[in-house]
């Protein structure tokens, strides 16, 4: 195939002359259009040939006979396909997805209350220019086929941001699965050719337009949290818009990211600049995509790092590209340590300013050389101490732990319950892991080949493990999510605290009488969301009670929010709630994602810190 759309010759005698000025071009947009100059549409078949037919009726024709289109978009592709329980299980099974729910675009307001709850902070955010995804209540109405969110009360829609998909949405259908179309773990697809020639075993047809998109960017991700947004991914309409720091940086500093959710942040004088969502890094592309964005931001902004903050975890791919960056100083920063500092940043903290922190997350590179993932810390920007912590657990496997939410299970019920923990564990995984099941608990016995956790995240897989919702993680916190999401419709905020033992000791949460207490319900034939919501009032009375510690010996009464565990509503607003009961001030994040998408701000903010003030060593050798 050597032509496609894009690569067409255009007659300049016919294009308007507007569009032949620099000052016209500058940003590479055209913002004067004409019938010669396009945008134009090319449709194309699965084998790359070209279709002659009007674009429009035959999208809507082939849409409602199940057909899947690759769409071109603003910032990258889309997976396109109707509303329909056979054609998205078509959906999944071709694009290796069997669980991670998938986005719909509605043609307004009225077709997203059709489906979902909407309030007027969600309705705003819908309707604003940035044109987000946002995470909404879903209706129990019935009317949306059950494999688009499987096992979810909450459903990703967005409005139509481009012409072409308004056109796209004026037909027979009110609203669409409108997916990336990056292959997993892969940066957006943003070439007519590449999709093409990656796509072909997904897509049965593409709608391809000639303009050219020069910066891969994936929709930004939002929902209403605590009454106000929150980002779940920060890209497509936000991105550069600066944010404003409580401070003025006299150096360029640049805020590597994570290896998870990676973005990367710039700051200079008093603003940061972080990038748009770049995914997951570990591969070839990741890492190309990485440097050319990097490139390109430093270009735009006229900036060159002098002062670099990375993770310290030996086996980011991403740390490794930082330390290689041409800069003066280069700082390790503790994962956690960042997630605080990005909270603190963002709310326009400076370096004498100090508070609590609850960081909940899955994995965070430990100082001591464990997981770390549930932590109480105190402190600030420069430096931090880890004051309470989740009793370690033990997991065989490392970090392909997280992968499967049973073995987490069963290694707390071996910690908690001792050999009895093993019987109850044979009771609930044996028929389904027999083999494997042998294997973790002679490994659990004989104490070998163990990687201490203090995960939060770990933790939210083991009970939803043992409630059965979910015993192999398909995506990055499946188990997590479906356990919060039992809790998304109950009004149960304002009730009181229920839950079950725990104890603080030793600067540790130990939660070891939480299974015992879980396994007897589950005896008994408690309700599973009665058991999920106890769990989380479990989790809410420690945290808690070891903040109203830490601010008695610290005298500190700010506290700050961040990891992605905050993404749970119910977590969310209990521990708020509780918080302000106590006369605390409580940070959220609103301006990047608590999750690890917000971490390089973090990081760059503490960078700079222990730079300016000349604090010795890194961020992670001071625990």
């Amino acid at each position: 195939m050597d032509k496609l759309a894009g690569e067409t010759d255009r007659s300049q005698e016919k294009i308007c002359p507007e569009l032949n000025l620099k000052s016209a071009n500058k940003f590479h947009t055209q913002p004067v259009f004409s019938c010669y100059c396009g945008p134009s549409i090319t449709l194309v078949n699965s084998k790359g040939g070209i279709i002659e037919e009007e674009w429009q009726a035959f999208f809507w024709q082939k849409m409602q006979q199940g057909n899947i289109f690759a769409v071109k978009g603003l910032g990258g592709f889309h997976l396109t396909c109707i509303l329909n329980q056979e054609v998205i299980a078509k959906l999944r099974h071709r694009k290796k997805r069997p669980f991670k729910p998938f986005v719909i675009m509605c043609r307004d307001l009225e077709t997203v209350c059709k489906y979902c709850h909407l309030d007027l902070a969600a309705e705003e955010l819908l309707l604003s220019q940035t044109a987000p995804v946002v995470v909404l209540p879903v209706k129990n109405s019935g009317l949306l086929p059950s494999n688009i969110n499987p096992h979810l009360q909450t459903l990703g829609v967005m409005l139509p941001y481009t012409a072409l998909h308004h056109l796209l949405l004026q037909g027979p259908f009110d609203s669409m699965i409108c997916t990336s179309a990056n292959p997993t773990n892969l940066p957006i697809i943003k070439e007519n050719a590449e999709a093409v020639g990656v796509l072909r075993e997904i897509v049965d047809y593409y709608l391809l337009h000639d303009g050219n998109i020069l910066q891969r960017s994936d929709d930004s991700v939002t929902k209403i949290a605590y009454g106000k947004p929150q980002f779940i991914r920060r890209s497509r309409g936000y991105v550069p818009k600066p944010l404003p720091l409580g401070f003025a940086a006299d150096k360029v500093v640049l805020g590597a990211g994570a290896e998870m959710k990676n973005t990367f942040c710039l700051l200079k004088g008093q603003q940061a600049v972080p990038s748009q969502h770049l995914g997951e890094m570990g591969t070839l592309e990741a890492a190309s995509n990485y440097r050319e964005t990097l490139h390109r931001f430093l270009g735009l902004f006229d900036l060159q790092p002098e002062i670099v903050g990375y993770d310290p975890h030996p086996g980011y791919m991403v740390s490794s590209q930082a330390r290689q960056l041409p800069a003066c100083k280069y700082y390790a920063i503790q994962h956690h340590h960042a997630h605080f500092a990005s909270c603190l940043a963002e709310n326009r903290f400076n370096a004498e300013d100090a508070a609590i922190g609850i960081i909940l997350d899955g994995t965070g590179y430990g100082l001591d050389g464990a997981v770390w993932g549930c932590e109480i810390l105190s402190g600030g920007l420069p430096n931090f101490r880890r004051e309470y912590h989740l009793d370690y657990v033990y997991l065989p496997g490392g970090e392909s732990a997280s992968r499967w939410p049973w073995r987490s299970a069963v290694c707390f019920l071996f910690q908690s319950m001792g050999e009895s923990g093993l019987s109850v564990a044979e009771r609930l995984f044996g028929k389904l892991y027999s083999d494997e099941l042998k294997i973790v608990s002679l490994v659990l016995q004989q104490r070998q080949y163990l990687l201490p956790y203090s995960s939060c995240g770990r933790l939210f897989d083991a009970v939803a493990a043992l409630l059965g919702l979910c015993y192999e993680n398909t995506y990055e916190g499946q188990a997590a999510i479906q356990l919060g999401e039992i809790l998304v419709n109950q009004e149960m905020v304002d009730e009181p605290l229920d839950g079950y033992d725990f104890y603080l000791k030793n600067k540790t949460i130990d939660f070891s009488p939480l299974f015992p207490a879980i396994i007897d319900d589950l005896r008994k034939k408690t309700a599973v969301d009665i058991i999920a919501r106890r769990f989380h009032d479990t989790l809410v009375r420690a945290l808690v009670e070891a903040v109203r510690r830490v601010s008695e010996e610290t005298g500190l009464h700010t506290v700050a929010l961040s990891g992605g565990s905050w993404h749970n509503d119910y977590l969310l607003n209990k521990t708020v709630s509780e918080l302000k009961k106590m006369k605390l001030h409580v940070l959220l994040q609103r301006q990047v994602p608590p999750n690890d998408g917000g971490l390089s701000l973090g990081q760059a903010a503490v960078a700079y810190w222990r730079w300016k003030e000349d604090v010795p060593g890194n961020s992670d050798e001071d625990y």
